[in-house]
C-alpha cells in the first residue's frame, strides 16, 4: 500500500497571497476612504508567470486582507504590466465631477509574433472606490517607439511645481515626465547612467521625499529600483536605491548614491514600491513587496497558488552610526495585531532554552534584545530534518539567514544558500524583530538599518524553535514571542470574474513564462 504525501500548507496567515493562480509586483498602491489598496501583476489561469492582469485586494489594517475580483484584464493594446495608483482630489482629469476618484496609471504590453515588442502607459479610473474601472478612451497616453523596455510607471503629485510626476523605467535606465492632467504628458529629465547596479533589466522605480531624522527643514528624496535577474552570481532579482534632490524636472543624486546600496540583504524582496496619498495627519511613508526571486519565482513549491507580499514597512531616513541610512521598520498595526505568547526580561540562556521547548508555532513573530556584540543565533521552523538558523556573528558583525536545510530547496540549484550581511553597528543592544510565516522569514535589525527578507518551505509539522549560543551564560534583556491577528480572504458576495473556458484556454497557449535568461518578462 502506497501512502499518499501530506501536501504542506505554505499559505501565509499574515501574509497576502491571491486565493489562486499566480502574483507577482504590487501595483496601484493607494489609501483611500480608509482602505489601503492593493493591486498586484496576477495571471488568473495560471501558476506560473503569463498574460497580465491587475488583481485587487483591499485592507484597512494592513493584517486582514479581502480579496476582490479582478480590476484590469487585458485589452486590444495588451496585458496589463505594472504601475501606480493615485487620488485625483482635484479633477484634473476631468473624470471626477462629482468628487475625488482614484486614476491607475499602468503598461500596456503588447507582444505579437512578427512584430516588434510594444510597451505604452495608459490610463483607468473608478468612481466606486477601486470596486470597477473604466479605461480612457485615448489610451494609450504615452509612447516610447524606440524603446521595447518601457514600464512600470510610478506617478505622484509634486505640489511645488503643480505638476503630475511619472518615473518610468526605460532598459538600463529611468525617465521622469511631468503633467497637467495625467493624460498629455513631456519628458523632462533621465536617470542612471553610469551610476548604480546594471546586473539587470531596471523596473518598477518609486520616488519620495523623506524627512531626515524627522527635522521638516531636511529632508533627501529617495529613488527606488528594482533590477531583473540578470543570470550571473547567486542573488538574481533585487531593489537598489538612491538619494539625493528632486526639484520637479530632474533628480541629483548625492555622493553616498555613487555606491551601490540594497534596500533588502536577502533574497526575497522585489518590486517593492511605496502606497500613495496617505494622509498628512498620518506622515508615513508605506512600503510593500513581491516576496520571491525571479531566479526561481516559477518553481517555488506551492500548490495552486504561487507568490506573497512582503509585510508592510515604514521607510524613514535616518542618521545611523553618523550615516544617513534608509530605514524600514514593521509598520505599527503589526504591533497592534499581537497577540502574546511568551514575554521574558533578562532572561539565561538555559532557561530561554526550556521556555521554548513546548511551544509548536508555525506563524510568529519573535522580538529580541540582547547586549551589543554578542553572537547568538535561532533555530526556526524546526522539524526532524530541517531549520532555518536567523542569527547575529559578533565576530563578523553580520546578521544571517541560513536555508540550506530550511526545508524544500531542490527546485532550484541557488535556492539553498547562507545569505549574511554588516550590521550598521553604535547601538547599545542587538534588536532582532523576526516575522516567520508558513514560507517566509522577514528580519529587522536595530530599527530597521539592516533587513533581511527569505522565503522558506519547511516540511509539514517543522513547527518548534530553539536557541544557540556560544556562551552560556549570556542573558537577554528581552524576548517576546506573539502570533499576529491577521487574516487573508476574499469578499464573502463577490467571486473573481471569470472569462470563458474558450479564452482562458488560448491566454493559457499565449503564456510564456520567463526563463532565466529573459528578465525582460519580470515586469
Amino acid at each position: 500500500m502506497t501512502m499518499q504525501k501530506t501536501k504542506t500548507d505554505y499559505r501565509g496567515t499574515y501574509h497576502f497571497s491571491p486565493r489562486q493562480k499566480w502574483m507577482n509586483d504590487p501595483n496601484g498602491m493607494v489609501y483611500f476612504d480608509g482602505e489601503y489598496h492593493l493591486f498586484f501583476q496576477h495571471h488568473p489561469f495560471g501558476d506560473t508567470w503569463g498574460p497580465m492582469h491587475w488583481g485587487h485586494a483591499v485592507t484597512r489594517d494592513l493584517t486582514n486582507w479581502e480579496e476582490l475580483p479582478i480590476a484590469l484584464e487585458p485589452d486590444e493594446h495588451g496585458t496589463i504590466f505594472s504601475g501606480s495608483a493615485v487620488v485625483d482630489w482635484s479633477n484634473t482629469t476631468g473624470f471626477f465631477p462629482d468628487g475625488p476618484g482614484l486614476v491607475a496609471i499602468f503598461t500596456h504590453h503588447s507582444e505579437r509574433e512578427g512584430v516588434p515588442t510594444v510597451q505604452t502607459q495608459s490610463l483607468a479610473y473608478s468612481r466606486d472606490k477601486g470596486r470597477t474601472w473604466i479605461k480612457y478612451e485615448g489610451n494609450p497616453v504615452l509612447k516610447r517607439a524606440d524603446l521595447p523596455d518601457f514600464r512600470d510607471p510610478k506617478v505622484f503629485r509634486h505640489e511645488p511645481s503643480g505638476q503630475w510626476i511619472m518615473v518610468v523605467a526605460c532598459g538600463q535606465i529611468v525617465s521622469f515626465y511631468r503633467s497637467p492632467d495625467l493624460k498629455e504628458w513631456t519628458w523632462s529629465s533621465d536617470f542612471g547612467q553610469g551610476i548604480g547596479s546594471h546586473d539587470g533589466v531596471w523596473e518598477c522605480p518609486d520616488l519620495f521625499e523623506l524627512h531626515v531624522d524627522g527635522d521638516p527643514a531636511k529632508s533627501r528624496w529617495v529613488l527606488l529600483v528594482s533590477i531583473g535577474d540578470g543570470g550571473s552570481g547567486t542573488e538574481g532579482s533585487r531593489t537598489q536605491y538612491f538619494t539625493g534632490d528632486f526639484d520637479g524636472s530632474t533628480f541629483a543624486p548625492d555622493e553616498a548614491s555613487r555606491q551601490v546600496r540594497w534596500l533588502d540583504h536577502g533574497r526575497d524582496n522585489y518590486a517593492g514600491v511605496s502606497w500613495s496619498d496617505i494622509p498628512d495627519e498620518d506622515g508615513r511613508r508605506l512600503y510593500l513587496g513581491w516576496m520571491s526571486n525571479w531566479r526561481y519565482a516559477n518553481q517555488t513549491p506551492t500548490d495552486g497558488w504561487r507568490g506573497a507580499m512582503t509585510i508592510a514597512r515604514e521607510l524613514t531616513m535616518e542618521t545611523a552610526n553618523g550615516v544617513e541610512t534608509l530605514m524600514q521598520r514593521p509598520a505599527r498595526e503589526l504591533e497592534a495585531a499581537r497577540v502574546p505568547v511568551l514575554e521574558l526580561t533578562d532572561v539565561a540562556l538555559p532557561e530561554l532554552r526550556q521556555a521554548l521547548k513546548p511551544l509548536r508555532l508555525d506563524s510568529f513573530e519573535l522580538d529580541v534584545r540582547a547586549e551589543a556584540g554578542r553572537s547568538f543565533e535561532f533555530r526556526l521552523r524546526e522539524g526532524e530534518s530541517c531549520a532555518t538558523p536567523v542569527g547575529f556573528d559578533a565576530e563578523a558583525g553580520e546578521l544571517y539567514i541560513d536555508r540550506r536545510q530550511s526545508g524544500e530547496c531542490g527546485f532550484h540549484a541557488d535556492f539553498a544558500g547562507y545569505h549574511a550581511a554588516k550590521t550598521v553597528g553604535g547601538a547599545a543592544d542587538t534588536r532582532l524583530r523576526i516575522f516567520v510565516d508558513r514560507s517566509s522569514v522577514e528580519v529587522f535589525e536595530n530599527d530597521g538599518r539592516l533587513v533581511m527578507t527569505d522565503l522558506i518551505f519547511p516540511e509539514s509539522g517543522s513547527d518548534r524553535l530553539s536557541v544557540f549560543a556560544d556562551d552560556e551564560n549570556l542573558i537577554f534583556r528581552r524576548v517576546g514571542i506573539y502570533r499576529i491577528a491577521g487574516s487573508v480572504g476574499e469578499a464573502a458576495d463577490e467571486q473573481p470574474r471569470r472569462k470563458s473556458d474558450e479564452q482562458a484556454g488560448r491566454e493559457e497557449a499565449d503564456s510564456v513564462p520567463p526563463s532565466d535568461a529573459d528578465p525582460v518578462k519580470g515586469a
